[in-house]
């Protein structure tokens, strides 16, 4: 156990370290509704909730744990959602909603196969929804994907200091896979992550201050154009400050496989198996898929000859990838989808292919 602020480590799940971080992280309340395979979070907190100080409300819908986020964000609270990709998207108007209303609070999304209903196994099919704003509006989550059960618990003390920061929802997004596997975590501190009740909060009127007003709605086209601008300027900051993003073995590297999250995994170890054939091969993962590395990539493109977009869907961070070379080198696309994972030794055939390719093509 931890003592005098020492960090601790454990064996756990990625659902269950994520939980266990939020309570360290000095979240205040919790509201969400249970769904596969993201449910250990929330049983989590509920096995903590006697022991430890915070709030745990299972709602009746995802609709109504969103807007209960809503409005505990407004009054100033640190508070946190999860659930899984067709929860998610029930959340979508709530999400525009608090986006507007410059709100900070943390979501994380469990991704499963989709669409529809779809299965409980992991997919990475929701990027789109979470990168280019699912809701309706010109707005963007600030969205991190972590890869590891260590990510899992990192990432939620990052959630809430970009949340806080900025004043935006911050989605994590993960997957299946990683919210069930087990892996060592060492995690942080509980009581490491200082709040303070911030001075736009909705706590009501005293005789020392008038009442704040916290809304998304302006009737006034005028007064939206300026919501929107400001909003505009604060995630053109974001893009300028808060790009992540890990290179691997990609300093010689002749093909460059793009991934993140569990196929970041999945591709790291095609990575090696490659090199062991003498093929040159590296990964870029982007951390943060909302703002995207772009300038990153662009630069890795001067100096890598093709690269393989890797994703468990039907290629949808294939289209970001693509904006980011910019045409100056050839990208290919290698993706399951419905909740199957890729095999790293699929992907050295495919890697060994493009490759073979463009020599002959020289």
């Amino acid at each position: 156990m931890e003592s005098n602020g020492v960090k601790e480590v454990r064996l756990m799940k990625g659902n269950e370290a994520l939980a266990e971080s939020a309570i360290r992280a000095g979240m205040h309340a919790y509201f969400g509704y249970p769904i596969t395979p993201q449910s250990e979070v929330m049983e989590y907190l509920a096995e903590q909730q006697p022991k430890r100080n915070f709030t745990l409300l299972q709602a009746e819908s995802e609709v109504a744990s969103i807007n209960m986020i809503f409005g505990a964000a407004g009054a100033g609270t640190r508070v946190m959602t999860s659930s899984s990709s067709p929860g998610i998207s029930l959340m979508q108007e709530g999400l525009s909603y608090i986006a507007a209303a410059e709100l900070p609070c943390v979501v994380v999304n469990i991704n499963r196969g989709g669409p529809g209903l779809g299965t409980i196994q992991p997919g990475q099919g929701d990027y789109f929804q979470a990168t280019k704003g699912g809701g309706h509006g010109d707005y963007h989550l600030i969205v991190l994907a972590p890869s590891s059960v260590q990510e899992m618990a990192d990432f939620v003390f990052e959630g809430f200091k970009l949340a806080e920061k900025y004043r935006n929802p911050v989605m994590i997004l993960s997957d299946g896979a990683l919210g069930q596997m087990m892996e060592k975590v060492e995690l942080p501190a509980e009581g490491s992550l200082p709040h303070e009740t911030p001075n736009w909060a909705t706590t009501g009127k005293t005789k020392n201050r008038e009442r704040n007003i916290i809304t998304s709605l302006f009737i006034e086209p005028e007064v939206m154009e300026q919501v929107n601008i400001k909003l505009q300027n604060k995630y053109q900051e974001i893009s300028e400050n808060e790009c992540r993003f890990e290179e691997i073995q990609t300093e010689d590297a002749e093909i460059v496989l793009v991934a993140y999250g569990l196929s970041a995994r999945i591709s790291q170890k095609a990575v090696d198996l490659a090199r062991e054939k003498g093929i040159k091969a590296g990964l870029f993962r982007p951390i943060s898929l909302y703002p995207y590395p772009y300038d990153a990539l662009n630069k890795l493109s001067d100096k890598s000859d093709n690269f393989l977009v890797v994703e468990m869907n039907a290629g949808q961070m294939l289209e970001d990838v693509k904006l980011a070379v910019n045409g100056k080198k050839p990208v290919s696309f290698k993706g399951r989808m419905g909740g199957m994972i890729m095999n790293p030794e699929d992907l050295v055939e495919e890697i060994t292919r493009l490759v073979n390719k463009t020599i002959v093509k020289d």
